[in-house]
Protein backbone atom coordinates (compact mmCIF):
# COMPACT_ATOMS: atom_id res chain seq x y z
CA UNK A 1 0.00 0.00 0.00
CA UNK A 2 1.05 2.84 -0.81
CA UNK A 3 0.58 6.76 0.97
CA UNK A 4 -0.64 9.84 -0.82
CA UNK A 5 1.94 12.28 -0.63
CA UNK A 6 0.26 15.57 -1.57
CA UNK A 7 -2.99 16.27 0.93
CA UNK A 8 -6.43 15.27 -0.69
CA UNK A 9 -8.35 18.01 -2.49
CA UNK A 10 -12.06 18.80 -1.56
CA UNK A 11 -14.39 19.18 -4.70
CA UNK A 12 -17.75 20.02 -4.63
CA UNK A 13 -19.90 17.71 -6.52
CA UNK A 14 -22.87 18.56 -8.86
CA UNK A 15 -25.99 17.96 -8.82
CA UNK A 16 -28.82 17.58 -11.89
CA UNK A 17 -31.33 19.75 -12.26
CA UNK A 18 -34.84 18.87 -11.18
CA UNK A 19 -36.12 20.33 -14.47
CA UNK A 20 -34.04 19.62 -17.19
CA UNK A 21 -31.13 17.20 -16.24
CA UNK A 22 -28.28 19.03 -16.45
CA UNK A 23 -25.00 18.75 -14.42
CA UNK A 24 -25.51 22.15 -11.59
CA UNK A 25 -23.51 23.06 -8.78
CA UNK A 26 -25.86 22.68 -5.74
CA UNK A 27 -28.04 25.50 -4.67
CA UNK A 28 -31.30 25.95 -2.53
CA UNK A 29 -33.52 25.64 -5.76
CA UNK A 30 -32.20 22.32 -7.15
CA UNK A 31 -32.54 24.10 -10.23
CA UNK A 32 -30.27 25.94 -13.17
CA UNK A 33 -30.70 30.07 -13.93
CA UNK A 34 -32.77 29.00 -17.36
CA UNK A 35 -35.50 27.01 -15.38
CA UNK A 36 -35.29 29.43 -12.45
CA UNK A 37 -36.24 32.50 -14.59
CA UNK A 38 -38.65 30.52 -16.32
CA UNK A 39 -40.78 29.62 -13.39
CA UNK A 40 -40.34 33.04 -11.37
CA UNK A 41 -39.78 36.07 -12.46
CA UNK A 42 -38.72 38.81 -10.31
CA UNK A 43 -39.38 41.99 -12.53
CA UNK A 44 -43.14 40.89 -11.94
CA UNK A 45 -45.13 43.86 -10.82
CA UNK A 46 -42.31 46.38 -12.65
CA UNK A 47 -44.16 48.52 -15.30
CA UNK A 48 -42.35 48.38 -18.30
CA UNK A 49 -43.23 51.13 -19.84
CA UNK A 50 -44.32 54.78 -18.68
CA UNK A 51 -45.62 58.37 -19.18
CA UNK A 52 -43.37 61.30 -18.78
CA UNK A 53 -44.37 64.86 -19.69
CA UNK A 54 -41.94 67.44 -21.37
CA UNK A 55 -42.72 71.13 -21.42
CA UNK A 56 -41.00 71.93 -24.83
CA UNK A 57 -41.12 75.54 -23.65
CA UNK A 58 -39.00 75.47 -21.02
CA UNK A 59 -37.67 72.29 -21.82
CA UNK A 60 -38.42 70.74 -17.89
CA UNK A 61 -39.65 67.29 -16.83
CA UNK A 62 -42.97 67.13 -14.60
CA UNK A 63 -42.02 65.44 -11.32
CA UNK A 64 -45.35 64.96 -9.80
CA UNK A 65 -47.21 66.41 -8.34
CA UNK A 66 -46.45 69.47 -9.39
CA UNK A 67 -42.66 70.40 -9.61
CA UNK A 68 -41.00 70.84 -13.07
CA UNK A 69 -37.54 70.44 -13.15
CA UNK A 70 -35.17 71.40 -15.46
CA UNK A 71 -32.91 68.21 -16.21
CA UNK A 72 -30.64 67.10 -19.96
CA UNK A 73 -30.47 64.00 -21.23
CA UNK A 74 -29.09 60.96 -19.43
CA UNK A 75 -28.27 63.21 -16.57
CA UNK A 76 -28.53 62.19 -12.93
CA UNK A 77 -31.00 64.34 -12.41
CA UNK A 78 -33.16 62.55 -15.33
CA UNK A 79 -31.99 59.21 -13.88
CA UNK A 80 -33.49 60.10 -10.32
CA UNK A 81 -37.01 61.68 -11.79
CA UNK A 82 -37.12 58.24 -13.80
CA UNK A 83 -36.93 55.75 -10.57
CA UNK A 84 -39.01 57.67 -8.95
CA UNK A 85 -41.74 56.64 -11.30
CA UNK A 86 -41.00 53.33 -10.13
CA UNK A 87 -40.16 53.90 -7.09
CA UNK A 88 -43.34 51.86 -5.50
CA UNK A 89 -42.65 48.55 -7.69
CA UNK A 90 -38.88 48.77 -6.86
CA UNK A 91 -39.41 48.72 -3.16
CA UNK A 92 -39.73 44.15 -3.55
CA UNK A 93 -36.55 44.22 -4.90
CA UNK A 94 -32.88 45.27 -4.53
CA UNK A 95 -31.88 47.32 -7.31
CA UNK A 96 -28.50 46.94 -8.05
CA UNK A 97 -27.74 49.04 -10.90
CA UNK A 98 -29.32 51.69 -13.43
CA UNK A 99 -28.24 53.53 -16.48
CA UNK A 100 -29.40 54.73 -19.62
CA UNK A 101 -29.47 53.61 -23.03
CA UNK A 102 -28.84 55.45 -25.75
CA UNK A 103 -32.03 56.93 -27.86
CA UNK A 104 -32.44 59.17 -30.74
CA UNK A 105 -32.61 63.12 -29.19
CA UNK A 106 -35.54 63.32 -31.01
CA UNK A 107 -36.99 59.83 -30.87
CA UNK A 108 -39.54 60.76 -27.54
CA UNK A 109 -38.14 57.36 -25.85
CA UNK A 110 -35.97 57.24 -22.78
CA UNK A 111 -34.54 53.69 -22.00
CA UNK A 112 -33.41 52.64 -18.25
CA UNK A 113 -31.52 49.49 -18.18
CA UNK A 114 -32.06 48.21 -14.97
CA UNK A 115 -30.40 45.19 -12.67
CA UNK A 116 -32.48 44.11 -9.47
CA UNK A 117 -32.00 41.00 -7.19
CA UNK A 118 -34.74 39.38 -5.04
CA UNK A 119 -34.76 36.05 -3.06
CA UNK A 120 -37.00 32.97 -4.17
CA UNK A 121 -37.73 29.35 -3.54
CA UNK A 122 -36.07 28.29 -0.69
CA UNK A 123 -33.60 31.35 -0.13
CA UNK A 124 -32.15 31.40 -3.95
CA UNK A 125 -30.48 34.69 -5.49
CA UNK A 126 -31.43 35.19 -8.38
CA UNK A 127 -30.26 38.58 -10.47
CA UNK A 128 -32.61 39.99 -13.43
CA UNK A 129 -31.41 43.15 -16.21
CA UNK A 130 -34.19 44.45 -17.90
CA UNK A 131 -35.44 47.21 -19.54
CA UNK A 132 -37.77 50.03 -18.71
CA UNK A 133 -38.92 52.75 -21.90
CA UNK A 134 -40.17 56.08 -21.19
CA UNK A 135 -42.52 57.66 -23.65
CA UNK A 136 -42.00 61.70 -23.55
CA UNK A 137 -45.42 63.45 -24.07
CA UNK A 138 -45.42 67.20 -24.41
CA UNK A 139 -47.20 69.43 -21.79
CA UNK A 140 -46.92 72.79 -21.31
CA UNK A 141 -46.11 73.68 -17.97
CA UNK A 142 -48.55 76.17 -15.92
CA UNK A 143 -45.62 79.11 -16.11
CA UNK A 144 -45.65 78.81 -19.97
CA UNK A 145 -49.04 78.47 -20.28
CA UNK A 146 -49.74 81.98 -18.68
CA UNK A 147 -46.69 83.54 -20.85
CA UNK A 148 -48.51 82.20 -24.08
CA UNK A 149 -51.72 83.48 -22.64
CA UNK A 150 -50.51 86.77 -22.76
CA UNK A 151 -52.50 88.35 -20.27
CA UNK A 152 -50.59 86.84 -17.00
CA UNK A 153 -48.56 89.29 -15.16
CA UNK A 154 -47.23 90.41 -11.90
CA UNK A 155 -45.41 93.46 -12.77
CA UNK A 156 -45.53 95.97 -15.70
CA UNK A 157 -43.18 98.63 -16.15
CA UNK A 158 -44.88 101.79 -17.79
CA UNK A 159 -42.34 103.90 -19.94
CA UNK A 160 -43.80 107.28 -20.93
CA UNK A 161 -42.06 110.38 -22.11
CA UNK A 162 -44.71 113.53 -22.84
CA UNK A 163 -42.92 114.27 -26.01
CA UNK A 164 -44.02 114.44 -29.94
CA UNK A 165 -40.49 112.90 -30.95
CA UNK A 166 -39.44 109.18 -30.61
CA UNK A 167 -35.70 109.54 -30.86
CA UNK A 168 -35.54 108.75 -26.83
CA UNK A 169 -37.24 105.66 -27.26
CA UNK A 170 -35.51 104.64 -30.41
CA UNK A 171 -32.01 105.01 -28.59
CA UNK A 172 -33.35 103.34 -25.21
CA UNK A 173 -34.40 100.66 -27.60
CA UNK A 174 -31.23 100.03 -28.58
CA UNK A 175 -29.62 99.83 -25.45
CA UNK A 176 -32.08 97.52 -24.02
CA UNK A 177 -31.39 94.64 -27.02
CA UNK A 178 -27.94 95.23 -26.61
CA UNK A 179 -27.87 94.11 -22.88
CA UNK A 180 -30.51 91.88 -23.81
CA UNK A 181 -32.98 93.21 -20.62
CA UNK A 182 -36.01 92.20 -23.37
CA UNK A 183 -35.15 88.55 -22.72
CA UNK A 184 -37.67 88.42 -19.09
CA UNK A 185 -40.62 89.98 -20.50
CA UNK A 186 -43.70 88.34 -21.47
CA UNK A 187 -45.36 91.20 -23.33
CA UNK A 188 -44.05 94.58 -24.73
CA UNK A 189 -46.82 96.51 -26.03
CA UNK A 190 -46.20 100.12 -27.51
CA UNK A 191 -48.77 102.78 -26.77
CA UNK A 192 -49.30 106.58 -27.95
CA UNK A 193 -46.84 107.92 -25.56
CA UNK A 194 -44.44 104.97 -24.29
CA UNK A 195 -43.82 101.15 -24.28
CA UNK A 196 -45.19 99.00 -21.72
CA UNK A 197 -43.11 95.50 -20.24
CA UNK A 198 -44.98 92.78 -18.76
CA UNK A 199 -43.26 90.65 -16.22
CA UNK A 200 -44.00 87.35 -14.40
CA UNK A 201 -41.98 89.06 -11.66
CA UNK A 202 -41.63 91.86 -9.81
CA UNK A 203 -37.82 90.96 -9.41
CA UNK A 204 -37.85 91.22 -13.22
CA UNK A 205 -39.57 94.43 -13.35
CA UNK A 206 -37.33 96.71 -10.76
CA UNK A 207 -33.90 95.45 -12.67
CA UNK A 208 -35.68 97.03 -15.80
CA UNK A 209 -36.51 99.94 -13.70
CA UNK A 210 -32.63 100.26 -12.40
CA UNK A 211 -31.67 100.13 -15.39
CA UNK A 212 -34.06 102.70 -16.87
CA UNK A 213 -32.72 105.18 -14.46
CA UNK A 214 -28.71 104.36 -14.94
CA UNK A 215 -28.98 104.91 -19.00
CA UNK A 216 -31.74 107.87 -19.39
CA UNK A 217 -32.80 110.94 -16.78
CA UNK A 218 -36.45 109.79 -15.44
CA UNK A 219 -37.72 109.64 -12.43
CA UNK A 220 -40.06 106.57 -11.16
CA UNK A 221 -42.45 105.72 -8.84
CA UNK A 222 -44.81 102.20 -7.99
CA UNK A 223 -47.84 100.69 -6.85
CA UNK A 224 -49.19 97.64 -6.22
CA UNK A 225 -52.27 96.00 -6.02
CA UNK A 226 -54.00 93.11 -4.03
CA UNK A 227 -55.72 90.00 -6.05
CA UNK A 228 -55.67 87.69 -3.64
CA UNK A 229 -54.97 86.56 0.05
CA UNK A 230 -55.25 83.30 1.46
CA UNK A 231 -55.95 83.69 5.46
CA UNK A 232 -55.47 80.25 6.18
CA UNK A 233 -51.33 80.20 4.85
CA UNK A 234 -51.26 84.43 5.21
CA UNK A 235 -50.22 84.61 1.20
CA UNK A 236 -50.62 87.58 -0.56
CA UNK A 237 -51.14 87.96 -4.29
CA UNK A 238 -49.58 91.28 -5.55
CA UNK A 239 -49.68 93.33 -9.38
CA UNK A 240 -46.92 96.02 -9.28
CA UNK A 241 -46.92 98.71 -11.63
CA UNK A 242 -43.57 100.59 -12.10
CA UNK A 243 -44.42 104.05 -13.97
CA UNK A 244 -41.09 105.47 -15.32
CA UNK A 245 -41.26 109.11 -16.59
CA UNK A 246 -38.60 110.80 -18.98
CA UNK A 247 -37.49 113.97 -19.05
CA UNK A 248 -39.61 115.57 -22.16
CA UNK A 249 -36.74 116.61 -23.94
CA UNK A 250 -35.22 115.29 -27.21
CA UNK A 251 -31.72 115.75 -28.97
CA UNK A 252 -32.51 118.91 -31.61
CA UNK A 253 -34.36 120.30 -28.87
CA UNK A 254 -33.84 124.01 -28.19
CA UNK A 255 -34.79 124.72 -24.77
CA UNK A 256 -35.16 127.56 -21.92
CA UNK A 257 -33.35 127.62 -18.76
CA UNK A 258 -34.80 129.27 -15.66
CA UNK A 259 -32.13 132.30 -14.49
CA UNK A 260 -31.57 129.73 -11.66
CA UNK A 261 -30.61 127.37 -13.35
CA UNK A 262 -28.34 128.95 -15.74
CA UNK A 263 -26.86 130.64 -13.40
CA UNK A 264 -25.79 127.23 -11.34
CA UNK A 265 -24.35 126.25 -14.83
CA UNK A 266 -21.82 128.64 -15.15
CA UNK A 267 -23.41 131.76 -16.18
CA UNK A 268 -25.00 130.13 -19.75
CA UNK A 269 -27.34 131.28 -21.82
CA UNK A 270 -31.11 130.82 -20.69
CA UNK A 271 -31.68 129.48 -24.55
CA UNK A 272 -29.17 126.43 -25.72
CA UNK A 273 -29.43 123.69 -27.73
CA UNK A 274 -29.96 119.78 -26.51
CA UNK A 275 -27.33 117.89 -28.53
CA UNK A 276 -27.59 114.79 -26.69
CA UNK A 277 -29.51 113.00 -24.40
CA UNK A 278 -27.83 109.80 -22.64
CA UNK A 279 -27.59 109.43 -18.58
CA UNK A 280 -28.07 113.29 -19.09
CA UNK A 281 -29.53 116.25 -21.05
CA UNK A 282 -26.32 117.45 -23.30
CA UNK A 283 -26.52 121.12 -24.18
CA UNK A 284 -24.75 123.46 -25.48
CA UNK A 285 -24.77 127.67 -25.49
CA UNK A 286 -24.79 128.32 -29.68
CA UNK A 287 -23.15 131.86 -28.45
CA UNK A 288 -20.57 130.54 -26.79
CA UNK A 289 -19.75 127.31 -26.73
CA UNK A 290 -20.20 126.41 -23.39
CA UNK A 291 -21.32 122.78 -22.44
CA UNK A 292 -23.07 121.66 -19.55
CA UNK A 293 -24.93 118.01 -18.51
CA UNK A 294 -28.34 118.30 -16.74
CA UNK A 295 -29.18 114.78 -14.69
CA UNK A 296 -33.05 113.68 -13.77
CA UNK A 297 -32.84 114.97 -10.43
CA UNK A 298 -31.56 118.56 -11.34
CA UNK A 299 -34.27 118.53 -14.37
CA UNK A 300 -37.25 117.76 -12.03
CA UNK A 301 -35.66 120.26 -9.38
CA UNK A 302 -36.04 122.94 -12.40
CA UNK A 303 -37.99 122.01 -15.12
CA UNK A 304 -37.99 123.43 -18.89
CA UNK A 305 -39.40 122.70 -21.73
CA UNK A 306 -38.72 122.85 -25.73
CA UNK A 307 -39.58 125.85 -27.41
CA UNK A 308 -40.71 123.84 -31.07
CA UNK A 309 -41.51 121.09 -32.24
CA UNK A 310 -39.20 118.82 -35.15
CA UNK A 311 -41.94 120.25 -37.69
CA UNK A 312 -41.13 124.02 -37.31
CA UNK A 313 -37.64 123.01 -38.45
CA UNK A 314 -37.14 125.60 -41.62
CA UNK A 315 -34.70 125.11 -44.14
CA UNK A 316 -31.79 128.09 -44.62
CA UNK A 317 -29.09 128.89 -47.29
CA UNK A 318 -25.57 130.19 -45.84
CA UNK A 319 -24.90 133.12 -47.67
CA UNK A 320 -21.53 134.02 -45.29
CA UNK A 321 -20.12 132.56 -42.40
CA UNK A 322 -16.75 133.78 -40.04
CA UNK A 323 -15.27 131.66 -37.78
CA UNK A 324 -15.17 133.59 -34.70
CA UNK A 325 -11.54 132.99 -32.71
CA UNK A 326 -10.20 133.82 -29.18
CA UNK A 327 -13.58 134.89 -27.69
CA UNK A 328 -13.23 135.63 -23.87
CA UNK A 329 -15.13 134.04 -20.96
CA UNK A 330 -17.11 135.05 -18.63
CA UNK A 331 -16.12 135.57 -15.12
CA UNK A 332 -17.64 131.53 -13.54
CA UNK A 333 -17.95 130.61 -17.23
CA UNK A 334 -18.14 126.53 -17.46
CA UNK A 335 -16.41 124.51 -19.98
CA UNK A 336 -16.80 124.69 -23.35
CA UNK A 337 -16.65 122.11 -26.52
CA UNK A 338 -14.03 121.54 -28.26
CA UNK A 339 -15.81 119.44 -31.25
CA UNK A 340 -17.87 122.56 -32.45
CA UNK A 341 -15.91 125.96 -33.69
CA UNK A 342 -18.02 128.90 -32.86
CA UNK A 343 -19.23 130.99 -35.85
CA UNK A 344 -21.16 134.28 -37.18
CA UNK A 345 -23.06 133.61 -39.73
CA UNK A 346 -25.65 135.16 -42.35
CA UNK A 347 -28.46 132.81 -43.39
CA UNK A 348 -31.65 133.05 -45.47
CA UNK A 349 -34.61 131.15 -46.06
CA UNK A 350 -35.45 129.21 -49.24
CA UNK A 351 -38.91 129.69 -49.04
CA UNK A 352 -37.55 133.84 -49.04
CA UNK A 353 -34.44 133.56 -51.98
CA UNK A 354 -36.51 136.00 -54.03
CA UNK A 355 -36.45 138.51 -51.30
CA UNK A 356 -33.55 140.16 -49.60
CA UNK A 357 -34.48 139.00 -45.72
CA UNK A 358 -31.49 137.86 -44.48
CA UNK A 359 -30.51 136.80 -40.73
CA UNK A 360 -28.07 137.23 -38.36
CA UNK A 361 -27.03 134.61 -35.99
CA UNK A 362 -24.26 132.86 -33.72
CA UNK A 363 -23.64 129.17 -34.47
CA UNK A 364 -21.54 126.27 -33.03
CA UNK A 365 -21.97 124.12 -36.46
CA UNK A 366 -19.16 126.56 -37.59
CA UNK A 367 -16.78 123.60 -38.05
CA UNK A 368 -19.44 121.75 -40.75
CA UNK A 369 -21.20 125.23 -42.69
CA UNK A 370 -19.66 126.96 -45.62
CA UNK A 371 -20.98 129.03 -47.71
CA UNK A 372 -24.15 127.76 -49.96
CA UNK A 373 -24.87 124.93 -47.40
CA UNK A 374 -27.87 124.36 -46.61
CA UNK A 375 -29.18 124.11 -42.94
CA UNK A 376 -31.68 123.60 -40.54
CA UNK A 377 -33.00 125.51 -37.78
CA UNK A 378 -35.51 127.74 -36.12
CA UNK A 379 -36.66 130.96 -36.70
CA UNK A 380 -37.22 133.04 -33.14
CA UNK A 381 -38.75 136.54 -34.98
CA UNK A 382 -41.66 135.33 -37.09
CA UNK A 383 -42.67 132.79 -34.04
CA UNK A 384 -44.89 133.29 -30.64
CA UNK A 385 -42.70 131.79 -27.93
CA UNK A 386 -44.98 130.45 -25.44
CA UNK A 387 -42.92 129.86 -22.50
CA UNK A 388 -42.34 131.05 -18.71
CA UNK A 389 -38.68 131.92 -18.50
CA UNK A 390 -38.61 132.94 -22.52
CA UNK A 391 -41.26 135.70 -22.07
CA UNK A 392 -39.55 137.04 -19.29
CA UNK A 393 -36.20 137.51 -21.30
CA UNK A 394 -34.89 140.65 -22.85
CA UNK A 395 -35.58 140.61 -25.90
CA UNK A 396 -32.17 141.47 -27.38
CA UNK A 397 -30.80 138.42 -25.47
CA UNK A 398 -33.36 136.52 -27.98
CA UNK A 399 -31.49 135.22 -30.89
CA UNK A 400 -33.22 135.64 -34.47
CA UNK A 401 -32.50 131.73 -35.84
CA UNK A 402 -30.90 129.23 -33.88
CA UNK A 403 -29.23 126.53 -36.44
CA UNK A 404 -29.32 122.75 -35.62
CA UNK A 405 -27.81 120.97 -38.16
CA UNK A 406 -26.85 120.78 -41.65
CA UNK A 407 -28.94 119.41 -44.61
CA UNK A 408 -27.75 116.99 -46.14
CA UNK A 409 -29.97 114.57 -49.66
CA UNK A 410 -32.13 112.33 -47.60
CA UNK A 411 -32.83 109.91 -50.54
CA UNK A 412 -29.24 109.67 -51.48
CA UNK A 413 -28.50 109.06 -47.80
CA UNK A 414 -30.99 105.66 -47.61
CA UNK A 415 -29.68 104.40 -50.60
CA UNK A 416 -26.04 104.51 -49.55
CA UNK A 417 -27.09 103.20 -45.99
CA UNK A 418 -25.27 99.57 -46.01
CA UNK A 419 -26.15 98.82 -41.99
CA UNK A 420 -29.31 97.97 -40.17
CA UNK A 421 -30.80 97.83 -36.51
CA UNK A 422 -32.06 95.20 -35.13
CA UNK A 423 -35.98 96.08 -33.42
CA UNK A 424 -37.82 94.91 -30.10
CA UNK A 425 -41.00 92.69 -31.11
CA UNK A 426 -43.81 94.28 -29.59
CA UNK A 427 -47.56 94.75 -29.76
CA UNK A 428 -48.34 97.84 -32.54
CA UNK A 429 -51.08 98.83 -33.98
CA UNK A 430 -48.74 100.03 -37.30
CA UNK A 431 -45.99 102.61 -37.90
CA UNK A 432 -47.31 105.70 -39.39
CA UNK A 433 -45.19 108.53 -42.02
CA UNK A 434 -44.42 110.39 -38.95
CA UNK A 435 -43.14 107.04 -36.74
CA UNK A 436 -41.26 106.58 -40.43
CA UNK A 437 -39.54 109.94 -40.28
CA UNK A 438 -38.59 109.81 -36.49
CA UNK A 439 -36.77 106.43 -37.23
CA UNK A 440 -35.18 108.13 -39.92
CA UNK A 441 -34.44 111.27 -38.08
CA UNK A 442 -32.56 108.25 -35.12
CA UNK A 443 -30.66 106.56 -37.95
CA UNK A 444 -29.12 109.93 -39.18
CA UNK A 445 -27.94 111.06 -35.72
CA UNK A 446 -26.61 107.98 -34.97
CA UNK A 447 -24.29 108.65 -38.46
CA UNK A 448 -23.55 112.18 -37.35
CA UNK A 449 -22.70 111.46 -33.57
CA UNK A 450 -20.12 108.96 -32.57
CA UNK A 451 -20.94 109.35 -28.76
CA UNK A 452 -24.74 107.43 -29.40
CA UNK A 453 -22.75 104.98 -32.00
CA UNK A 454 -20.73 103.88 -29.09
CA UNK A 455 -23.72 102.61 -27.37
CA UNK A 456 -25.83 100.81 -30.09
CA UNK A 457 -25.18 97.58 -31.81
CA UNK A 458 -24.72 98.02 -35.42
CA UNK A 459 -25.19 95.57 -38.13
CA UNK A 460 -24.21 94.79 -41.39
CA UNK A 461 -26.73 94.96 -44.20
CA UNK A 462 -25.87 91.83 -46.83
CA UNK A 463 -28.17 93.40 -49.04
CA UNK A 464 -26.61 96.45 -50.18
CA UNK A 465 -23.14 96.56 -51.72
CA UNK A 466 -20.19 98.32 -49.37
CA UNK A 467 -18.39 101.49 -50.87
CA UNK A 468 -15.88 103.37 -50.02
CA UNK A 469 -15.84 105.04 -46.90
CA UNK A 470 -14.66 108.49 -48.48
CA UNK A 471 -17.21 110.69 -49.77
CA UNK A 472 -16.57 113.91 -51.57
CA UNK A 473 -19.88 115.70 -50.48
CA UNK A 474 -19.11 114.88 -46.70
CA UNK A 475 -21.79 112.58 -45.77
CA UNK A 476 -21.64 111.38 -42.43
CA UNK A 477 -21.29 107.59 -42.78
CA UNK A 478 -20.56 104.79 -40.38
CA UNK A 479 -16.94 102.52 -41.16
CA UNK A 480 -16.70 99.15 -41.47
CA UNK A 481 -15.44 98.79 -38.44
CA UNK A 482 -18.25 99.38 -36.53
CA UNK A 483 -20.04 97.23 -37.79
CA UNK A 484 -21.19 93.81 -36.51
CA UNK A 485 -21.60 90.56 -38.84
CA UNK A 486 -25.60 89.70 -38.48
CA UNK A 487 -25.50 85.79 -37.44
CA UNK A 488 -28.40 83.93 -39.18
CA UNK A 489 -29.09 80.14 -38.52
CA UNK A 490 -30.40 78.77 -41.41
CA UNK A 491 -32.83 75.40 -40.81
CA UNK A 492 -31.02 74.19 -43.63
CA UNK A 493 -27.58 74.05 -42.34
CA UNK A 494 -26.68 70.23 -42.18
CA UNK A 495 -28.48 70.17 -45.69
CA UNK A 496 -31.51 67.95 -44.64
CA UNK A 497 -31.66 64.41 -42.77
CA UNK A 498 -28.72 62.22 -43.88
CA UNK A 499 -26.87 64.88 -45.83
CA UNK A 500 -23.16 65.73 -44.74
CA UNK A 501 -22.84 68.55 -42.86
CA UNK A 502 -21.65 72.25 -44.78
CA UNK A 503 -18.50 73.09 -44.23
CA UNK A 504 -18.11 76.76 -45.97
Amino acid sequence: MEYMKEPATVSQGNILCCECGIPIPPNPANMCVSCLRTKVDITEGIPKQITVHFCKQCERYLQPPGTWLQCALESRELLTLCLKKIKASLSRVRLIDAGFVWTEPHSKRLKVKLTVQKEVMNGAILQQVFLVEYIVHSQMCDDCHRVEAKDFWKAVVQVRQKTLHKKTFYYLEQLILKHRLHQNTLRIKEIHDGLDFYYSSKQHAQKMVDFLQSTVPCRSKSSQRLISHDIHSNTYNYKSTFSVEIVPICKDNVVCLSPKLAQSLGNMSQICVCIRVTSGIHIIDPNTLQIAEIDGNTYWRYPFNSLFHPKQLEEFIVMDISRVHDRKQGAGAGMRSTKHTLAEAWVQKTSELNTDHQYFCRTHLGHLLNPGDLVLGFDLVNCNLNDEFANKMNPHSIPDVILIKKSYDRSKRQRRRNWKLKELERDREGMDTDDERQYQDFLEDLEEDETIRKNVNIYKNSGIPVESDTDDEGIPRISLAEMLEDLQISQDATGGEGADMLTE
